[in-house]
C-alpha cells in the first residue's frame, strides 16, 4: 500500500513570500517581501495583554470571541466606516483575517463552486479557495488605468458554477481602492445573478491621497449578501497575534461560528481581552497618524524605486508597492527579484506569485510597512545599486 498526501495539498506549494524572506535571512538583507509590519507595538495594546494574562485571562473563550471585543468591533466599524453589525448574533472572532475566511468559505461553498478573483490576486485568497475543493476564475485589473476592471469582463467570467466574488480592498499587492461605482457595478452582478460577496478589508486604514474607506456591505443590496473580513494584525502592528473577524447576516455566522469552534476553538484568550481594550481606548489621531506616517513612506519608496529604474505602480492603498523590473535580465521575476536582491540587500516578492500566467514575470511587490531607519536604508541601497 502506497501512503500519499491527500490531493487538498496536492494544490498547495510553499510561498514566493516564504522563500523569498529564507534566502534574504540568508544573505543578511533588508525584507520587503513578508508583509510582517515590522512597526512598534502601540503600548496601550501590550500593557492591556499584559493585564489580561495577569489577571488570568488564559482558559478557552466562546468561540466566536468575548462579548467585550464583538462589541467593541461593531463600536468602531460603525463610528469609522458606518457598517452596522449585531455583536452577539452576526459577527464572529477568528484566528485572523485568514482564519476567517477559510470558515466563511467552509461554510458557503461546496467543491466544484466558483469563486471570482481579481488580478492581481493574495495567494492565501487562492490557496484557501484550493483547500475548500473551490474553483477559482479570474478577472485582471489593468495596471494602466489605476487597476480598473472592465465590468463586460466580470460578467463573462460568470458562470451557472459561480457562487461568489472576492473585492480585496484595499487591495494586495496591487494596493486598489475599490470605488463606489464599482462596488455598485460588483453588486448589480450579484444581485442578479445571486452571488455571495466575500471582502478582505484588513488594510481598511491605510488608505492615501484623501480617499476614503467604502465597506462594501453599506452599498445599498450589499448587506444581505455581504461577508465582510478584517482584523486587528495591520493596523496594530501584530501579525502575529491571529486576531481576525468576520461579520454577516446572523444566519450565516451562526454556521461560521460552528465551524470557527471546531477548527480554533477560540482565538487567544487574553489578546481578546487585549484588543477589546485597545479599540476602546486607542485614540482618533492613532489612525490618522498611522496612515500619513504610511503614506510618506509610500512616496519615499517609490521615488526611490523610480531613481533605481523600476517604473512603480503608487498604490492608492495597503503597504505595498508593485514596481517594473522588466528592464533586468532573467527568465522570470523570480530571477529578476534575486537580482535585486543579491546588488542591493532589498528582498521583494516576485510577481508571478500574484498572477496565473506571465503578466506578473516583469513585476515584484516591495513592502514598506517598516520603521522609517528601515525604509530609509532600503531607499539608499535601491538607489546605490548597479542595476
Amino acid at each position: 500500500m502506497t501512503l500519499q498526501l491527500s490531493n487538498r495539498h496536492g494544490r498547495l506549494s510553499q510561498s514566493p513570500i516564504r522563500a523569498m524572506s529564507h534566502e534574504c535571512r540568508r544573505l543578511g538583507g533588508i525584507n520587503l517581501a513578508q508583509g510582517i509590519c515590522d512597526l512598534p507595538l502601540p503600548p496601550l495594546l501590550g500593557e492591556a495583554a499584559a493585564a489580561a494574562i495577569a489577571a488570568g485571562h488564559n482558559l478557552y473563550t466562546r468561540y466566536d470571541g468575548i462579548p467585550e471585543l464583538r462589541a467593541a468591533i461593531a463600536r468602531r466599524q460603525g463610528r469609522d466606516h458606518g457598517l452596522e453589525m449585531d455583536p452577539e448574533n452576526e459577527l464572529v472572532v477568528s484566528c485572523g483575517a485568514t482564519g476567517a475566511f477559510y470558515v466563511a468559505c467552509l461554510a458557503l461553498l461546496d467543491p466544484g463552486d466558483e469563486v471570482i478573483l481579481f488580478e492581481p490576486y493574495y495567494g492565501y485568497h487562492l490557496s484557501t479557495l484550493h483547500l475548500v475543493q473551490a474553483a477559482p476564475a479570474f478577472v485582471g485589473l489593468d495596471p494602466a488605468d489605476n487597476w480598473s476592471f472592465k465590468v463586460e469582463e466580470l460578467a463573462a467570467a460568470i458562470t451557472p458554477r459561480t457562487r461568489a466574488i472576492m473585492i480585496n480592498t484595499p487591495a494586495n499587492p496591487c494596493g486598489k481602492v475599490f470605488s463606489r461605482h464599482e462596488i455598485e457595478q460588483i453588486r448589480d452582478l450579484a444581485v442578479a445573478h445571486d452571488l455571495i460577496i466575500f471582502t478582505d478589508e484588513i488594510y481598511e486604514y491605510f488608505i492615501y491621497d484623501d480617499l476614503r474607506h467604502l465597506a462594501p456591505a453599506t452599498v445599498e443590496g450589499m448587506a444581505e449578501r455581504t461577508v465582510t473580513i478584517s482584523g486587528l494584525s495591520k493596523t496594530f502592528h501584530v501579525t502575529g497575534w491571529r486576531l481576525g473577524y468576520l461579520s454577516c447576516r446572523a444566519d450565516w455566522a451562526a454556521a461560521m461560528g460552528q465551524l470557527n469552534d471546531q477548527i480554533y476553538v477560540c482565538p487567544p484568550a487574553p489578546l481578546q481581552y487585549a484588543a477589546a481594550e485597545a479599540l476602546s481606548k486607542m485614540p482618533a489621531d492613532f489612525y490618522s497618524t498611522m496612515r500619513r506616517e504610511s503614506e510618506i513612506k509610500r512616496d519615499m519608496l517609490c521615488d526611490a524605486l523610480r531613481r533605481a529604474g523600476f517604473p512603480p505602480h503608487v498604490p492608492q492603498g495597503a503597504y505595498y508597492v508593485l514596481a517594473d523590473i522588466s528592464r533586468l535580465p532573467g527568465r522570470d521575476s523570480w530571477e529578476r527579484a534575486m537580482t535585486i536582491l543579491h546588488k542591493s540587500g532589498v528582498a521583494s516578492v516576485p510577481g508571478s506569485a500574484f498572477f496565473r500566467g506571465r503578466q506578473g514575470e516583469g513585476l515584484s511587490r516591495f513592502c514598506f510597512a517598516m520603521e522609517m531607519d528601515i525604509i530609509e536604508d532600503a531607499c539608499r541601497r535601491l538607489v546605490a545599486a548597479s542595476f
